[in-house]
């Protein structure tokens, strides 16, 4: 039983090192990231009955709702993440989504599909088996925060109401950032799919370190 614990250990902490497992360990000078409080994402319901969304007051701008109906979906309709890959560095077809854009950061990148490094060294990486953006569901997107392209370099500056837009080949879709959370590697729990319409951005934080996560949750709409 030691054993078996062991290894499912080892394997949860590659599902979130495999999105900067080698980026360079040299810290950059930078100011310090912003950690917003903790909120998790609402479970899915184990039925199919309508719920809402609540979030503390003042959290949001004036503009942006506290509340927001989440679109009826049974737990088993939700989408389900893949299993992180046993080869992290192990070769992935190119697959072009769409495009993401966080104009608080001035970024705009392709999106791909898959996790491993060989996609994450091109762009934003969408984490296989979560939802797509539009759809009910948690939108899981991995990247760089200091090699390559180093897309999610600055998601640290990103605060409550700011906009991540997905322009995919079906719509247009514009997120609401809700909070940012420091995570350990072992949080696994940010892949959880919702029956609201969320999104997560993850990385390696502090930047040029793998020693934990910054993980920033949206919610569409707005």
């Amino acid at each position: 039983m030691r054993g078996l614990r062991a290894l499912c250990a080892l394997a949860g902490a590659a599902l979130l090192l495999s999105a900067c497992a080698f980026e360079s360990q040299t810290y950059v000078d930078v100011p310090p990231a912003i950690t917003r409080p903790t909120m998790p994402i609402p479970p899915a319901p184990a039925s199919s009955t309508t719920s809402q969304v609540s979030y503390p007051p003042g959290l949001f701008p004036y503009f942006f709702p506290t509340t927001i109906a989440a679109t009826p979906v049974a737990a088993a309709a939700l989408p389900k993440p893949v299993a992180a890959p046993r080869d992290p560095q192990g070769p992935e077809p190119r697959n072009d989504l769409g495009v993401i854009e966080i104009p608080k950061i001035g970024l705009k990148a392709t999106m791909l599909e898959g996790i491993r490094l060989t996609t994450l060294d091109r762009g934003p990486g969408h984490w296989p088996g979560t939802a797509m953006p539009g759809n009910a569901g948690n939108v899981v997107v991995a990247g760089h925060r200091t090699s390559h392209s180093k897309p999610f370099r600055h998601i640290d500056a990103l605060a409550p109401g700011d906009e991540v837009i997905f322009t995919m080949p079906y719509g247009r879709y514009v997120y609401h950032v809700i909070n940012t959370e420091i995570v350990t590697p072992d949080r696994l729990d940010i892949t959880n799919q919702t029956s609201a319409k969320t999104a997560t951005l993850f990385a390696c934080h502090p930047p040029g370190s793998t020693s934990q996560r910054i993980v920033v949750h949206l919610i569409l709409g707005g």
